[in-house]
C-alpha cells in the first residue's frame, strides 16, 4: 500500500479498536471495574464508569482512580483487574454480532489498533476465534508514547503497514477512540453500541452505524467528501 497510490476516496487500510468493536468485551469489563471501585470506596452509575474509563488505557484507568481516591490504589489493582476481567471473559465473551461476515467481506488489509496490551489482545481475539485474522497486525498503545485521545497508535498502525493517515478509515465505538481517528487526520466511523450516537457526532465520526453488517458497504462508499 504505497503512500500517494489511492484513487481518490477510496480507502487503504481498515483500523479496528477491539473492546466493544470486535468483541463484545465493553459490559463484562466495566462490571468488573465498577465492582472493584466499590471495594475501593467509590461508588459510581455503570454510567459513571463509562463516562470516565470506557476507551482509556489501563495507565489512564488508574490515574483517573487515583484523582478519584485522593491516592494510588493499590498497586495491585491493575493484576487483580486483568484476573478477574480474564476470568470474566472465559465464560461471557463473544464475538460482536457480525463480524465474522463484516470481515469477509473487506476487500482491503485490516488490522486492530487498541488501548489494551498485547497480552489482553491475544487473549480476547483468541477467546472469540479473531486471532487468526488479526495475528501480525496488532497494535497497542503500550508501543506508542500517548495513548487516546492522542492519534498515536493509528498513526502508528498506519505507518508501519503502508497507508496514508487519510486513506485509513478508524472503526471505534467511544469517543475516546473517535477522538484520536480524527486526531489522526483518519475518516472514523462510530460504532454505536454502548456509546449514544449523538456523543460519537459531537466528537467528530464522520459516519455511524449500528450494525457491522453495513460496514463493507460504507467502506466501498470511501471518504466522506472525497
Amino acid at each position: 500500500m504505497p503512500e500517494g497510490n489511492a484513487i481518490l476516496g477510496q480507502f487503504e487500510l481498515v483500523i479496528f479498536d477491539c473492546d466493544g468493536v470486535l468483541v463484545d468485551s465493553e459490559p463484562i469489563a466495566n462490571l468488573v471495574l465498577k465492582q472493584m471501585l466499590q471495594e475501593l470506596g467509590i461508588v459510581m452509575t455503570m454510567d459513571s464508569v463509562l463516562d470516565h474509563f470506557l476507551g482509556r488505557s489501563m495507565q489512564q484507568c488508574v490515574q483517573t482512580i487515583a484523582q478519584l481516591l485522593g491516592r494510588p490504589p493499590p498497586a495491585s489493582f491493575a493484576d487483580d483487574y486483568r484476573v478477574k476481567t480474564t476470568a470474566a471473559f472465559a465464560t461471557q465473551l463473544r464475538q460482536v454480532a457480525g463480524v465474522d461476515s463484516a470481515l469477509d467481506n473487506l476487500s482491503i488489509p485490516y488490522c486492530v489498533a487498541s488501548s489494551s496490551d498485547h497480552a489482553r489482545l491475544r487473549t480476547t481475539l483468541g477467546m472469540v476465534g479473531l486471532l487468526p485474522r488479526f495475528d501480525g497486525r496488532l497494535f497497542s498503545v503500550t508501543e506508542v508514547a500517548r495513548g487516546k485521545p492522542a492519534p498515536d497508535v493509528f498513526l502508528h498502525a498506519a505507518r508501519t503497514l503502508g497507508a496514508a493517515p487519510s486513506a485509513c478509515v478508524v472503526i471505534e465505538d467511544t469517543p475516546t477512540g473517535v477522538s484520536a481517528g480524527v486526531a489522526a487526520d483518519m475518516t472514523v466511523f462510530g460504532y454505536a453500541a454502548l456509546t449514544p450516537r449523538s456523543r460519537l457526532v459531537a466528537a467528530g465520526a464522520h459516519r455511524i452505524f449500528g450494525d457491522m453488517c453495513e460496514l463493507s458497504r460504507l467502506i466501498d462508499l470511501g471518504r466522506p467528501g472525497a
